[in-house]
C-alpha cells in the first residue's frame, strides 16, 4: 500500500463514507460497532496513520500528553517505582489512542529553562506531574495555568487534580502489624519529609502506634531519602538505640537497611522484625523476603492517564483518586518472642 493513504482510501477500502472514517479516526462516539471494527481493520491492515496535524485542527486537540518527571529525580531508572509508574501510563495511553511524550531534566536550571516552553508549545493535550516536592514551584505554575495537569501523588497546594497510593492507612497498617505481633521498641526509618508522600506515611505510622496505645520514641526515628545507600545510613544510626522491630518507608530502603543489619551481625527477623513500603518483586526475594505495604504503582499510572483524559474532555478539576494498599506478610516479621 502507498505511503500517502487518504481518508477517500480507507473509506473506499472499508465500503464507507468519508466522514464516517474521519468520525473512527477521531474516537467520536457515533459509529455503528461493526462499521467502526471494519474501518480499524482496513487502517491497521494498511499501516494508515492520520494527519496528526489536520486532525488537531479539526478536534482542537494533538492526541499528545506529556509526562514530566522533575530534575531532582536523578533515580529514575534505578528506582522500581517509576518503570513500574511509566507501565501503567503507557499502557493506558496506548489503550486511548494517547501519545505519550516523556520529559526528564538533569537540573533545576534547566527545568526552570525548558518547562515554560513545554507548557506554552500548544502541542500538548495535558501533562502528568510526578514526583514533586512540597512547596514546589513547578506545581504551583500548573495549578495558575490552563493546560489540564494530573499529579501523581498528593499535592500540597489546592485545586489541583491528582492520584495517590492510600499512604497515611498504608503506615498505620505498618503500625498495627508490628503492635499486633508484640513487639516493644518500634522505630521508624523514614521518607523524606520534603515530600508528601514522606509525611503521610509518618503521619500513619504514628497516628497506628496511638490507637495501639504507643507512642513513637523520637530516639527510635531516623529518615532517609528513599534511596539504598540511605537506608543503609540510617539503619546504622537506628541500630544503636536497639529497636526489636522497624517500619521501613520504602523497598528501596530497606534493601539498604537489610545490608547495614548482616554489617552489623544482626539477622531479620529474629534480632529485628522489618517492614517496608511499596511491595515491588525484589520484596519477594529479598533475604528474608520482606513483609509490606504494598501499593499499586502501575494503577496509579493508569489512573492518572484516565483522569487525565477527563479533564481534557471538559472535566470539572480538582478530579482526585486514592488508591488502596494491602499488607503482605512476609518471613521478615513474625510474633514476638518472650
Amino acid at each position: 500500500m502507498p505511503a500517502h493513504l487518504t481518508l477517500e482510501d480507507i473509506g473506499r477500502l472499508a465500503g464507507v463514507s468519508r466522514s464516517t472514517v474521519s468520525r473512527v479516526v477521531n474516537q467520536q462516539a457515533n459509529v455503528n460497532p461493526a462499521v467502526r471494527d471494519r474501518v480499524e481493520e482496513v487502517i491497521k491492515r494498511t499501516g494508515y496513520a492520520p494527519n496528526r496535524a489536520a486532525r488537531s485542527l479539526v478536534s482542537g486537540r494533538s492526541g499528545i500528553i506529556g509526562l514530566v518527571i522533575p530534575s531532582r529525580v536523578h533515580t529514575v531508572f534505578d528506582d522500581p517505582y517509576f518503570p513500574r509508574l511509566i507501565q501503567g501510563i503507557s499502557s493506558a495511553a496506548n489503550e486511548t489512542r494517547t501519545t505519550l511524550s516523556l520529559f526528564l531534566f538533569q537540573s533545576e536550571r534547566e527545568e526552570e529553562e525548558l518547562y515554560p516552553r513545554i507548557i506554552t508549545s500548544g502541542y500538548l493535550d495535558g501533562l502528568i506531574v510526578t514526583a514533586t516536592r512540597m512547596a514546589d514551584p513547578l506545581l504551583a505554575q500548573l495549578s495558575s495555568g490552563d493546560l489540564p495537569v494530573v499529579v501523581v501523588g498528593r499535592p500540597d497546594v489546592d485545586g489541583v487534580s491528582y492520584v495517590d497510593a492510600d499512604n497515611r492507612n498504608g503506615g498505620a497498617l505498618a503500625a498495627d502489624h508490628l503492635c499486633g505481633l508484640g513487639y516493644q521498641r518500634i522505630g521508624l526509618l523514614g521518607a523524606p519529609t520534603s515530600t508528601t508522600a514522606g509525611v503521610d506515611r509518618t503521619t500513619g505510622f504514628v497516628e497506628g502506634l496511638a490507637r495501639n496505645g504507643r507512642a513513637l520514641d523520637p530516639r527510635l526515628r531516623v529518615d532517609g531519602d528513599f534511596t539504598d545507600s540511605g537506608g543503609y545510613a540510617a539503619m546504622e544510626q537506628l541500630i544503636e538505640q536497639r529497636p526489636d522491630a522497624v517500619f521501613v518507608a520504602s523497598d528501596t530502603m530497606a534493601h539498604g537497611a537489610l545490608r547495614a543489619l548482616r554489617g552489623a551481625g544482626l539477622s531479620v527477623p529474629d534480632d529485628l522484625a522489618l517492614i517496608s513500603f511499596d511491595g515491588f518483586p525484589a520484596s519477594e526475594t529479598s533475604q528474608p523476603p520482606l513483609t509490606v505495604i504494598h501499593q499499586p504503582a502501575t494503577r496509579a499510572g493508569e489512573e492518572a492517564l484516565h483522569l487525565l483524559n477527563a479533564l481534557i474532555a471538559g472535566a470539572e478539576p480538582p478530579l482526585k483518586k486514592i488508591l488502596p494498599v494491602d499488607l503482605v506478610v512476609r518471613d521478615s516479621t513474625e510474633p514476638r518472642q518472650p
